[in-house]
């Protein structure tokens, strides 16, 4: 300790130059704990998206429940969710919470059409229920849940609803669904397993049903579309369609258990019970696994055409179970097709419903002898002119007309550009309709609101003439399983002109439902 003091040592060597490295230390790690956090929290604020919505790790898509006006970076949807989240807002005293299940980050446009209109429908039925309903309570708060535009987070989405089952947001129904894909067949087992109940709007597949083989796979659920299997027999019973006179066009990969579509599996196992006996097999064609992709199947159309080219003059008939944009791509192979002095009439499913707002459409194919009826969900005109006097009824439908005017104002709407002729908004509305009406139905005698056993529950006894939905798309009256029975099935015809002409209502069972509309054992 030459040349210093014992002093300037013990402050140098023991206190003031360890106690620079300390602070010096800590400081660091305190800079980095904190750049730690920041880069943890921007990356968490990255992944969010809105109030209850993220993005999953490994996607770049906001899925999850949202109940604000959060529009799902979709401007066409914006109107209508802000009108939803001014109806939210403004409820007071007692409520429930119903989830509309979308894919609200759908990029094809056909399916962001089928959204929007589904999501119109089902605010006009909340406002209904909220404000023209005699002051009926619970009150309904609708919220909006997306898995996915191809349904692939319904886990993530599915895991958040039943989590608002309890606190505040009292959840007590799932309605949506749309599209009969694998995913969503998934989320409507993993919700109906949790005691949720859930509203089919447009779900029209057999196998998402109960009651198949007598079987229920689905406890809870209830639907407003008949199943493939109610809509093939109306339309050959309306068609009169007999197997010496029909070939059947069907996607080879429906029933694949990764890739496959329940709704094409479903109508084209309903179509070859139709056509048992036929001189022809079937045809089939190979779609992309996301069935609203071009993919190659112009290339396999081009070839099937020549074959119902082949086939013998008696045959008049081509029954198609596939989706939309094959559908498309069918029709237009077909007003390109070698005979085209025979006439043919293309009969499918309701995805035809699509093809109105198809831009790839050749509507001039519609010239060269070829027609295309399908069945609808429903159609605007269905109920005006001269209709059934069972099964539904014109001033059902004006009910909705009206509210649909009301629609384009300031006090109901304005909740976007509105189209009725695919069907969409109306099925929705009337499964609103059903869902709203099944949870009041449920609340037990002086209690406020109903459990989720009371709603699932409660299916089975909508029917009859004082409990059956009067639905602006015909009356809905529930089997035991969930099912309408004998719901009307409007045809509707494509014209030359780019319109859904109605055609008339086919039923299920050959003609309108009893006035009682009991469902027989």
């Amino acid at each position: 300790m030459a040349g210093r003091g014992f002093g300037t040592w013990l402050r140098e060597g023991v206190w003031e130059i360890p106690l620079r490295r300390y602070l010096g230390l800590l400081f660091t790690l305190v800079v980095l704990g904190g750049l730690s956090f920041a880069v943890r929290t921007l990356a968490h604020d990255d992944r969010a998206c809105a109030a209850g919505v993220v993005k999953p790790e490994g996607s770049d898509e906001c899925v999850g429940v949202s109940a604000t006006a959060y529009s799902w970076g979709r401007p066409q949807l914006r109107d209508a969710v802000r009108a939803i989240d001014r109806e939210n807002k403004s409820i007071k005293g007692d409520y429930v919470t119903v989830a509309l299940l979308e894919p609200f980050t759908a990029t094809d446009a056909d399916n962001l059409g089928d959204v929007l209109h589904e999501l119109q429908g089902a605010y006009l039925a909340q406002y209904q229920a909220n404000h023209l309903s005699n002051g009926a309570v619970p009150a309904i708060r609708l919220v909006l849940a997306n898995p996915g535009a191809t349904g692939a987070h319904w886990k993530h989405t599915v895991d958040q609803l039943e989590g608002m089952t309890g606190g505040e947001d009292r959840l007590r129904a799932v309605a949506g669904i749309g599209l009969s894909t694998v995913n969503n067949e998934k989320a409507v087992k993993s919700l109906t397993a949790r005691g949720i109940a859930v509203i089919g709007t447009s779900i029209t597949a057999d196998s998402l049903a109960n009651g198949q083989n007598g079987k229920n796979p689905f406890p809870g659920l209830a639907r407003v579309a008949p199943t493939n299997s109610d809509e093939a027999r109306a339309l050959t019973s309306f068609a009169k369609v007999t197997a010496g006179k029909a070939v059947l066009v069907y996607d080879e990969k429906a029933d694949d258990k990764e890739h496959g579509d329940p709704y094409a599996w479903t109508l084209q196992q309903s179509f070859q019970k139709l056509l048992k006996g036929s001189p022809y097999a079937p045809w089939s064609f190979n779609p992309p696994d996301d069935r609203s992709e071009e993919g190659s199947t112009p290339n396999d159309f081009e070839q099937i055409t020549h074959l119902v080219c082949d086939t013998g003059a008696g045959t008049d008939t081509i029954l198609f179970a596939g989706r939309h944009t094959q559908l498309r791509q069918f029709i237009n192979a077909l007003g390109e097709r070698g005979c085209q002095q025979r006439k043919f009439t293309l009969l499918t499913g309701d995805e035809g419903s699509y093809l109105t707002g198809d831009k790839d459409l050749d509507w001039d194919a519609l010239r060269h002898n070829l027609t295309v009826r399908y069945t609808a969900l429903a159609h605007p005109d269905a109920w005006v002119t001269d209709p059934p006097s069972t099964g539904g009824s014109a001033d059902d439908a004006k009910v909705l007309r009206e509210l649909v005017r009301e629609g384009q104002g300031d006090k109901v709407g304005p909740i976007g550009r509105i189209d009725l002729e695919d069907g969409q908004l109306i099925i929705a509305y009337d499964a609103m309709r059903l869902t709203y009406q099944g949870i009041r139905y449920a609340k037990g005698d002086g209690k406020t609101y109903p459990t989720l056993e009371e709603v699932r529950t409660e299916w089975r006894f909508i029917k009859g003439t004082q409990q059956r939905v009067n639905g602006a798309s015909g009356w809905i009256c529930l089997d035991n399983h969930g099912n309408p029975y004998d719901k009307a099935v409007p045809i509707v015809e494509l014209t030359p002109e780019g319109r859904a002409k109605f055609v008339k209502i086919a039923w299920p069972e050959g003609k309108p439902p009893a006035k009682e509309c009991l469902p027989p054992s």
